[in-house]
């Protein structure tokens, strides 16, 4: 099995010293569509969408876009599968869609400045260089990410290694809007047919909505069949295990920066990272057929994990 991936390839002299970055990168997997990168200059951030299963149905919002899709049209910024956050040195990344600004002086742009990609038999890399951006033009983070898709006959399993460099001193502020996030399919959500559930056996956003876990899955049906997506939290990471921010209208996402936001009994945070200094995540992204118990999330965590935790030590 093998992923191949498309994209428009423009054609240059070779003494040509312009780099040009693709804006659209499709992705297969053993033949079949699963995803699009878009470098979002619409969207004044890159994402990835829509996010299929092995089947090829789709778990993602189709709107804002698509049009007239019959779903909601809630938060326009919330597009497929996307990494923001609003509140570095009072800059606003997450709630940026480029619409914002009229009303918002704040919204700031992540810029992709670099992308490269390589196929293999059971896995495919996709590595993105990024400048999150202030208004002014000044470059407040670096970020590399690698983005690595396994091949498999009935899972989309992807993993995201995410390093942010400070160009310049910067705090994070607290605040629930961000970081690592899915908008899902509207038939997905709780509202609809969807139920979500943590690492601790917690179940609905009540229950799962600002507690900190290693791993929330969020299950329904679509197209009349059942599917979920799961994602995890690497022990690895700063503040590990982190708060999630997923709520019953279909937003699925994990927050490493929010606390007082999160949880009004601890103090407010001021996360601070000095001009040359770096942070670093990982999370891991599964799509599988069934409910989190058929589906072995637990025990699919646990085996990500440990294989993480010994990488790691050597």
């Amino acid at each position: 099995m093998s992923l191949r991936w498309c994209s428009l390839v423009l054609a240059l002299p070779l003494s040509a010293q312009v780099h040009f970055v693709p804006q659209k990168l499709d992705i297969d997997i053993d033949g079949k569509p699963f995803t699009t990168f878009y470098a979002g200059e619409d969207a004044n951030k890159p994402y990835l969408w829509p996010l299929r299963s092995a089947n090829g149905k789709i778990l993602t919002r189709r709107w804002p876009m698509e049009k007239d899709t019959g779903e909601s049209h809630d938060h326009l910024h919330h597009r497929g599968l996307w990494f923001a956050y609003d509140g570095v040195n009072g800059v606003h990344f997450w709630a940026n869609d480029p619409s914002y600004v009229a009303k918002d002086p704040h919204v700031g742009k992540i810029i992709v400045t670099k992308l490269t990609y390589a196929d293999g038999d059971k896995a495919g890399t996709l590595t993105m260089q990024a400048d999150w951006t202030a208004p002014d033009g000044k470059v407040l983070l670096h970020e590399n990410r690698t983005m690595i898709f396994h091949s498999d006959p009935t899972l989309r399993i992807m993993d995201f290694d995410i390093r942010l460099t400070a160009a310049e001193n910067v705090t994070f502020e607290d605040s629930k809007e961000g970081a690592f996030a899915i908008r899902l399919a509207d038939a997905l959500s709780e509202k609809k047919t969807g139920h979500m559930i943590n690492a601790e056996g917690k179940q609905g956003m009540a229950d799962v909505w600002g507690k900190r876990s290693n791993w929330v899955d969020y299950s329904g049906e679509v197209d009349g069949e059942k599917l979920g997506i799961a994602i995890f939290d690497s022990p690895s990471n700063p503040r590990h295990p982190n708060y999630w921010h997923s709520r019953d209208y279909g937003l699925f996402a994990i927050d490493p920066f929010g606390q007082h936001a999160f949880d009004p009994s601890q103090p407010e945070s001021h996360w601070t990272l000095d001009a040359g200094k770096s942070i670093r995540f990982r999370w891991r992204v599964v799509i599988h057929p069934g409910d989190t118990a058929s589906a072995h999330i637990a025990d699919m965590y646990q085996r990500w994990a440990h294989e993480g935790s010994r990488t790691a030590s050597e």
